[in-house]
């Protein structure tokens, strides 16, 4: 799914197992998204009625560029930690690609999290969002509506306001966005060697841009876990 940003964050969604209610009973509240088919089965993540809000989980994403090792804020966004670590434990994002580079001035991502590699998938359910209060303004923003997301930011792809699927992105350079996509972990400095690689190999060609596209170095997620 996409955006302007939001195809570069669209975060595809989709269905889940059928016997899946229409919306857990927790704070979470993961919703089917019955019209948009599910790129790989799973059930909707648990929910219990307090989520888990203290820690930081650790999960490597293991590519064939490298090790993408992730720590995560359940402070931050304790439902999309918990989401995330549900689809870990799913192997959801195993045998994957990371479907999306960008080289703007202000936007430098690395997009993965669907198991189509179109950009369109997702695991079946959608949740809300849980925004960043706290990124810094951007420089030279005339309107002071957008932010700086960090290089080595962890944030969730969305597809407009509450759409928040499997799809994610990894901030290879400071990129400017509006505070409308949730953060809710990091990458560790090895991770960032490997984005790093996979940034300097540039957009494959495409007629479209040149600097939005698949990465030029195919990434694929070979396998992901968590580690602590």
């Amino acid at each position: 799914m996409a955006v302007a940003l939001a195809v570069v964050l669209g975060g595809g969604v989709a269905q889940a197992s059928p016997e899946a209610p229409g919306s857990t009973r927790g704070p979470c509240a993961y919703t089917v998204t019955p019209d948009e088919p599910a790129a790989r089965p799973v059930p909707l993540p648990p929910d219990p009625r307090h989520t888990p809000d203290r820690g930081h989980p650790e999960v490597l994403l293991r590519t064939n560029q490298g090790p993408v090792p992730l720590v995560l804020d359940r402070a931050q966004a304790p439902c999309t930690v918990q989401s995330f670590l549900h689809l870990v434990r799913r192997k959801f994002y195993d045998d994957t690609t990371c479907h999306r580079l960008t080289a703007y001035p202000t936007l430098k991502v690395l997009q993965c999290g669907d198991p189509s590699g179109t950009g369109e998938g997702g695991p079946g359910y959608k949740y809300e969002d849980e925004l960043p209060t706290d990124l810094a303004p951007a420089p030279n923003d005339p309107t002071g509506q957008r932010r700086t997301y960090p290089r080595g930011t962890l944030a969730m792809a969305n597809a407009g306001p509450d759409t928040n699927g499997s799809q994610f992105f990894l901030v290879t350079s400071d990129s400017v966005l509006r505070p409308n996509y949730t953060v809710f972990g990091r990458v560790t400095p090895a991770g960032l060697a490997t984005l790093d690689k996979v940034a300097a190999g540039g957009i494959a060609p495409n007629p479209d841009s040149e600097v939005d596209g698949r990465p030029a170095l195919t990434t694929d997620i070979e396998r992901a876990k968590r580690t602590c």
